[in-house]
């Protein structure tokens, strides 16, 4: 059975649930759902919807999947469920259900309260720090004087309308990959940047631009810095429901780890030489 197509779009399983009735094939008489689909690729790793795919690949991976029926179909028409080997894969395979099943239970059950989360937060503050950043937009062009003519232009525009100059100069006259976006590249820090694009942007205000080209290996850039944030504690609210996920598997795991160790205790283990 050749791979999905949908392989590439994701590593992680991810449970994305889908309405059990939509329809969207039969196959000898037997309904091919959304869920269905959406089933095969959450096994696959897919960390999207069927109804978020391009029709195209929509069209490839129902036909998959209905290519994936058939041959069940025909496997189990073969008698294959009164092969010896079934039966030995089938035991191994409830024997892994039954356990994934019952951690997935058991993980349900443990509860992080919001002061536990708060006690973390507080007790490991440094983890939880926002470094000095900037909202920037740039033109990159290939020489200084082109940099120059823009930074005159920029020069002759009202305070109120420089913003809009500097998206519009940006769209028609940098060779970045950002010009479509009127030269935004969102926000970073100072480490995200080469070093002497960081520290002409660094140096700016909000609202302003470089007077002076920018020189870097990509070529001449006229920087505007749209927004400046100094460096921060990041909220706890902001943090809070991560917090409490990672003391929930924390405790999952210390749980898991003490339970095993009591089975093992009272078992009756036998090491083969």
């Amino acid at each position: 059975m050749k791979k999905l197509v949908i392989a590439g779009l994701g590593a992680a399983a991810l449970a994305l649930s889908l309405p059990a009735a939509d329809t969207l094939a039969t196959v000898n008489g037997h309904k091919v759902t959304k869920a269905d689909v959406q089933e095969v690729m959450n096994a696959m790793g897919a960390r999207t919807t069927y109804d978020s795919l391009p029709v195209d690949v929509k069209k490839k991976v129902l036909d998959q999947v209905i290519e994936q029926r058939l041959l069940q179909e025909k496997a189990i028409k073969s008698g294959i469920e009164k092969d010896k080997e079934y039966k030995e894969a089938l035991e191994k395979l409830k024997k892994k259900l039954a356990l994934d099943v019952w951690m997935k239970k058991e993980l349900d059950r443990i509860k992080v309260t919001d002061a536990e989360a708060k006690k973390a937060y507080e007790e490991h503050k440094n983890a939880f720090q926002r470094p000095e950043s900037v909202h920037a937009r740039h033109i990159l062009v290939k020489t200084e004087a082109e940099a120059k003519a823009i930074i005159a232009e920029l020069n002759k525009t009202p305070k109120s309308k420089l913003k809009a100059k500097f998206e519009e100069l940006a769209k028609s006259k940098s060779t970045g990959p950002s010009a479509s976006r009127g030269g935004d590249l969102g926000t970073f820090g100072r480490k995200q940047m080469v070093k002497p694009f960081s520290d002409a942007a660094f140096a700016l205000k909000a609202g302003e631009y470089t007077k002076k080209p920018v020189k870097t290996q990509f070529g001449y850039h006229v920087i505007y810095v749209e927004e400046k944030m100094p460096a921060q504690t990041i909220p706890f609210s902001e943090v809070k429901e991560r917090i409490k996920q990672n003391l929930k598997m924390e405790k999952f795991k210390t749980k898991m780890q003490k339970l095993a160790q009591d089975l093992k205790a009272k078992a009756k283990i036998k090491y083969n030489k």
